[in-house]
């Protein structure tokens, strides 16, 4: 008698990293869908992380490792507020490559526009501001950390930002990774003279840290 049981189970696993592909595709595709309007309300952060919780929990993947530990956070009092909409929305646009108000397609960088030597980070009074992933932990426990060393954080990119800290996940790891649009408006003020620094999340751990 042919043993069904283990002719399944053969099969299910001859075709599993096929299987685990076209989730992970597919949640390209809901990011992209959920991101499309530039806003993401509490049952879309709910819904996305019940969907990864149904279909990609077991991989041992680091970047949907991190998307999902930081939506586990978000919601873990039960609201995702506006801070963390935000903050959501940017994961999510790197994630599917596609920045807001984009009017071009978008292709993966090999470099980020790093000030390059690194500036010498101080405190008292300088503006930072955060984008990205970060590899510390969620941007509130970042901006923590500057605040509780006298500077402060800043709402958006201009010429009152003294330093645009990058996150380092996802520089490399993000599928379909692209500059995001604080790095680029940070660019171009930086090009047009003014005094905003655009350094990596290791610079700026090494400055907290020593």
């Amino acid at each position: 008698m042919v043993d069904l049981h283990q002719e399944f189970e053969n099969s299910r696993f001859y075709h599993q990293a096929r299987i685990d592909r076209r989730s992970a595709d597919a949640l390209l595709g809901i990011a992209a869908g959920l991101t499309a309007d530039n806003t993401i309300n509490q049952r879309e952060a709910e819904f996305l992380k019940n969907w990864i919780e149904q279909h990609l929990a077991h991989l041992d993947d680091p970047v949907i490792n991190l998307l999902y530990r930081r939506l586990a956070n978000m919601l873990s009092d039960g609201i995702l507020d506006a801070d963390e909409s935000t903050e959501l929305l940017e994961i999510l646009q790197q994630f599917t490559g596609a920045p807001s108000n984009s009017p071009r397609p978008f292709t993966a960088p090999t470099t980020l526009p790093l000030n390059d030597p690194a500036p010498a980070l101080d405190w008292p009074d300088r503006v930072y501001l955060f984008t990205g992933a970060m590899a510390y932990g969620p941007r509130k426990e970042c901006e923590a950390l500057v605040l509780d060393r006298g500077g402060l954080i800043g709402g958006s990119v201009s010429k009152k930002v003294h330093f645009l800290v990058v996150g380092s996940v996802g520089n490399e790891q993000w599928l379909h990774s692209s500059y995001g649009t604080k790095i680029k408006k940070a660019v171009e003020i930086r090009e047009a003279g003014g005094g905003i620094a655009i350094v990596s999340e290791e610079h700026w751990q090494r400055a907290v840290f020593g």
